[in-house]
């Protein structure tokens, strides 16, 4: 797209950077009539929607080239490689019925499921035996090779009719023969072991159902001077009330998760993955999230049964609910348009394709219900903010909707009819996505891993992770309803996702009438308020106005404050910015010269004490003229060099933050951050975010190398601050103290960790409901760690 940026002459591109909404139809038909004289661009276009062009074609040689690559690894036992290698050989293998080799692909789907077999994945190489088995009926090796396979899961009367149905099969004499002696060994087996029974191996495949509620919400769309259009309670609501479930209008996996994460659901995907049945872009998790995505069949009358029959009975409890799809109805096929042989939606951005896909839904739509196809894109009704965006973000928008346009019409041809404001209402469709999608995210370790061990009983002395975790954004997503939520600083309510479904739970009681909001990102306690203020500024175009952002709030005065040189002072000095008080109830701050804001003053009594204690004077002193500038205490007006103090707690967190580099630490290597977490404590404040970061660090250095008593004790320090930051009951502490919790199981202490365990599960249970171990897959181990079941992964 640079090149085509580039060829822009210098007065088009001043007209579209000036221009506004209003002129869009006049810009962006200049823009067209531009490129359309363009070579360059016609080159462009042809490397994007030219099928032979396209990186992204099925390719049997290819397919067959990696399935010997396999072969050669699962020789030399290289299991792994040869799983990875087959994975690629099916990615690649044309298994639609136009161009399916039936004998390739049913090869090496039993080829990935022998080796997953010898890996220990038993339910992944069953399903790998069942898409041989489907494709081609009578494969003797894939109903031996599910044989063998229920054998090990212990299902021996199972394992003996496939092993049947393998020698009935088998032409070979050789081939018959070791079928018969593995039956025989199987038989006598099944004479002396009781049966198991094989699980659904398909489970995976299951929606969650939303369990029963114990509280009715009804929440209502309204509109405020203040903050435009939001929700807002209808009624009083309880604490961990489900208030708000909602499908997707689109959706479009994370370019850096593709090879991850499945395509559709966004879930981490198995080692059996399944692919595309007409390119090789995408991967699923499933057969059924395939489906679902390509369309090869219409929704299955029972697949979302148990979602739906909840979904139907929210239908009173949420305003959006009925967003919700029913059973009969036929999902669209979100990738079905972009697999045309063309490689446009892998290379163009995220957010570009989403925007194409809705653009499907809307025409496809139209196609079926007979009416005209005009391009001209969905009413979404939702915000763009176009006349705010910079010069660069309007001609590049204007570009790739000039691009996507044609990419669509490639792909539907005559179908589609233009209309004189097609592309301006795509450019406005473009950045609807950019300002209201939401980012689904997925819990994962930080450490790289799925899963963290627990090590329980006494401490001999070996290193243990500690349990950490983070939200990775895997997918964007337009969530029409979802976007009404407006936004603050400290949200009453909590968003989640189950699959592609956003998930809204009160986190704590709303009166009826209030206000229902989420959090955007910034959160108070999380980010000071001029930085919470610059990030919705730059990527929403508001100014924040919640609470937390007009009222001074005391974890903005701390988190990034340096301490009192008076060591019985327990005030707080800013690096940057400077407080007003004039005769009157509120504080002007400056940061800089630069931003400035008006806030009033809170209600002491309705802070803790030890926060108490940092305002006490400044709250005070009522009808008291006070000017705090940079450098100086808020209490006693010491002052201190800011510059000075800037620098030395800069060089001393880096030291320390070195120990997080080092792959194989020895703990030799932690004394000198412990010389430098002193020195940080004698310049940052008690309460300061960069303490609290350090004691973290330090304490995850110490689980590392086996020393679990100094672990324990930084990890409670880091939780203390924590606590003086957020809200009592703020998620971020429930992470904290299973960090800690992991830490007190590593030492042996059942009894600490299960009151530890107790705090954060109460925590995590008022942000996620019933849905919390699906959602945190590991509590379910680290409790029964806890209550001494077993040695689990957390």
């Amino acid at each position: 797209m640079e090149r085509l940026k580039s060829a822009v002459p210098a007065e088009l591109r001043r007209a579209v950077g000036e221009g506004s909404a209003a002129d869009l139809q006049a810009t962006t038909s200049r823009l067209l009539a531009f490129f359309d004289s363009l070579p360059l661009f016609h080159e462009v276009m042809r490397e994007l929607t030219d099928p032979e062009l396209a990186l992204c074609r099925k390719d049997k040689e290819r397919a067959v080239e990696l399935k010997g690559q396999g072969n050669a690894c699962f020789s030399r036992r290289e299991f792994g490689e040869a799983l990875r290698f087959y994975s690629q050989a099916l990615r690649h293998v044309p298994i639609n019925s136009d161009g399916m080799d039936v004998n390739l692909a049913s090869a090496i789907y039993v080829n990935r499921a022998s080796t997953m077999h010898k890996l220990g994945l038993f339910k992944e190489s069953l399903r790998d035996c069942d898409r041989a088995i489907t494709i081609s009926p009578n494969y003797s090796k894939a109903w031996y090779r599910k044989g063998m396979v229920k054998a090990s899961l212990k299902n021996y009367s199972s394992a003996i009719h496939d092993l049947n149905s393998a020698l009935r099969m088998e032409v070979t004499s050789l081939g018959k023969g070791n079928i018969e002696r593995e039956l025989n060994s199987i038989l006598q087996k099944h004479e002396n072991f009781d049966e198991v029974e094989t699980s659904n191996c398909d489970s995976k495949d299951a929606d969650l159902p939303l369990e029963g509620q114990p509280h009715k919400v009804i929440i209502e769309s309204v509109s405020t001077p203040d903050k435009g259009r939001g929700m807002a309670s209808t009624d009083d609501i309880p604490p961990a009330s489900l208030i708000h479930v909602e499908d997707p209008l689109a959706a479009i996996i994370m370019k850096c998760f593709r090879e991850t994460h499945c395509h559709f659901c966004f879930s981490e995907a198995p080692a059996d993955v399944v692919f595309c049945p007409s390119c090789t872009i995408p991967i699923y998790c499933s057969k059924r999230c395939q489906e679902q995505a390509v369309g090869d069949i219409s929704c299955n009358q029972d697949s979302h049964l148990e979602y739906n029959d909840h979904a139907k009975s929210l239908a009173k409890l949420s305003i959006t609910s009925t967003s919700c799809k029913s059973p009969s109805s036929k999902l669209f096929a979100e990738h079905r348009h972009e697999c045309g042989g063309a490689h446009w939606a892998a290379v163009l951005p995220a957010d570009i394709v989403l925007a194409g896909r809705i653009m499907a839904r809307d025409i496809e739509k139209r196609m079926l219900s007979g009416k005209s196809v005009a391009i001209s894109g969905p009413n979404l009704d939702l915000v763009h903010h176009y006349d705010q965006q910079s010069p660069a973000n309007k001609l590049e928008s204007q570009i790739y909707a000039i691009v996507l346009l044609l990419c669509l019409q490639n792909h539907y041809r005559s179908d589609l009819l233009w209309t004189e404001d097609s592309l301006s209402q795509l450019v406005l469709l473009i950045f609807q996505i950019k300002i209201n999608s939401i980012a689904i995210v997925r819990m994962e370790s930080i450490d790289g891993g799925p899963e963290l061990t627990v090590h329980r009983g006494v401490s001999s002395g070996e290193g243990a992770n500690m349990c950490s975790l983070e939200q990775v954004r895997v997918a964007q997503a337009i969530y029409v309803s979802g976007s009404l939520f407006n936004h603050s600083c400290r949200p009453n309510v909590h968003a989640y996702f189950l699959s592609r479904a956003l998930i809204v739970r009160s986190t704590e009681f709303i009166k009826s009438g209030s206000p229902v909001e989420i959090s955007y990102g910034p959160q108070a306690g999380e980010m000071h308020l001029p930085e919470r203020q610059k990030s919705l500024q730059e990527n929403y175009y508001f100014s924040c106005q919640c609470s937390s952002c007009s009222e001074l709030n005391l974890s903005d005065l701390v988190m990034n404050s340096f301490c009192c040189p008076q060591s019985n002072c327990l005030g707080a000095i800013s690096e940057a910015a400077s407080y007003y008080m004039p005769n009157e109830n509120f504080v002007h701050v400056s940061l800089g010269g630069s931003y400035v804001c008006k806030l009033s003053l809170p209600d002491v009594s309705k802070v803790g004490k030890d926060m108490e204690k940092v305002a006490r004077t400044l709250f005070g002193n009522s009808g008291v003229s006070l000017n705090i500038d940079p450098g100086c205490c808020m209490n006693c007006r010491s002052q201190i060099d800011v510059p000075s103090a800037v620098a030395t707690s800069q060089k001393e967190a880096s030291k320390i933050d070195r120990l997080k580099e080092i792959t194989l630490l020895h703990k030799a290597l932690i004394p000198e951050a412990l010389q430098s977490l002193k020195q940080l404590k004698k310049l940052r404040h008690p309460y300061s975010k960069a303490l609290a970061q350090a004691e973290d660090t330090i304490a995850e250095a110490f689980a590392k190398v086996g020393d679990q008593e100094q672990a324990q004790k930084h990890c409670k320090a880091s939780i203390q601050i924590i606590e003086k930051l957020y809200q009592p009951k703020h998620i971020a502490i429930a992470h904290e103290l299973i960090k800690l919790v992991s830490i007190l199981l590593s030492m042996g202490d059942r009894a600490s960790a299960a009151a530890a365990f107790a705090r954060a599960e109460a925590i995590f249970s008022l942000y996620y409901g019933s849905h919390m171990e699906k959602i945190l897959a590991y509590l379910g181990a680290l409790n029964r760690a806890v209550r001494g079941e077993s040695t689990g992964a957390c």
